[in-house]
């Protein structure tokens, strides 16, 4: 039987509760919300907290989706049965319905939150990527006050971010702007497993040119889960199907995949490639009006 390592918890009642625990607890502990990551760690003892926050009852203050002047906000504690289900995220970015819909599966969706999922740092992680390719920033607390660090510049390496032990992920915020449309790709050996590979994309378009563009990759060894090269090489161009294959190929060219139990290097970056194309074809359409 597996356990974990003994560790203490504390129920916080407040964001500003929990920053205090963190804060007295030290550098050792750990927030838990779902705990659909952390926990298995912790019975297989490759994550040996000493105390456990459980942030469980701060729905009322980091579970809402809302809009908010011109970026759409996406509290840390929403589960991600909720942000599949949400009408506002989907009509302004329907890659976050595409990419929920391939999270694992429901039992897990209903309890596992987004600001868990990233915070995790899972290099195969889906929400990673997704919030790449929107240039979401993310908006840290702690005891100093608030301060807001990109998405693409939140994760310094597998399972590992740029919070301090006693700051915590309040939202993420994503700039809603005209003329655009988003998509998900994700290749997986069975429903609800973690990706073979994944990409996303979110384009904005200027007549029939391509005038912003993010990608996201999971799961092939992106830095930041990006692909900076193709999206300059894409803004510019005319959007079609050729502008997409070479914005594709870039991204395949400059992402780092690892051989593993789900595939050879070569066949990872051929999916980045081909992921690639079919979201920013998907999200183009989308863009247009033409696919809902």
């Amino acid at each position: 039987m597996q356990v974990p390592a003994p560790f203490t918890y504390e129920r916080a009642t407040s964001v500003e509760h929990a920053i205090e625990l963190l804060g007295q607890l030290g550098p050792e502990a750990r927030v838990v919300a779902g705990g659909h990551s952390l926990i298995p760690m912790m019975k297989l003892r490759l994550a040996r907290p000493d105390a456990l926050v459980d942030i469980n009852a701060l729905g009322a203050e980091l579970g809402q989706i809302r809009v908010d002047g011109t970026d759409l906000v996406i509290g840390a504690l929403t589960r991600h049965a909720d942000l599949l289900r949400s009408a506002v995220a989907g009509e302004h970015f329907p890659i976050f319905h595409d990419a929920e819909k391939v999270i694992a599966d429901p039992v897990v969706r209903n309890f596992g939150t987004v600001g868990g999922s990233l915070c995790q740092a899972d290099p195969a992680e889906d929400l990673s990527a997704v919030f790449a390719a929107v240039d979401a920033v993310a908006v840290l607390r702690g005891p100093g006050g608030v301060r807001q660090v990109p998405v693409r510049e939140l994760h310094i390496g597998p399972y590992e971010t740029v919070l301090a032990p006693d700051e915590l992920l309040i939202e993420l915020r994503v700039r809603i702007r005209p003329g655009g449309g988003s998509a998900y790709e994700k290749v997986e050996r069975r429903v609800g497993d973690y990706a073979v590979a994944a990409g996303g994309a979110a384009i904005w378009l200027d007549g029939d040119t391509v005038s912003g563009a993010g990608i996201g990759l999971t799961a092939v060894g992106a830095e930041h889960f990006a692909a900076p090269e193709a999206e300059a090489a894409l803004v510019g161009q005319p959007a079609t199907d050729e502008s997409f294959r070479a914005a594709g190929r870039i991204a395949a060219d400059n992402c780092n995949p690892t051989a593993d139990q789900r595939g050879p290097v070569d066949y990872k970056r051929h999916l980045a490639a081909e992921l690639t194309t079919r979201a920013l074809r998907r999200a183009a359409a989308r863009a247009r009006g033409q696919e809902a």
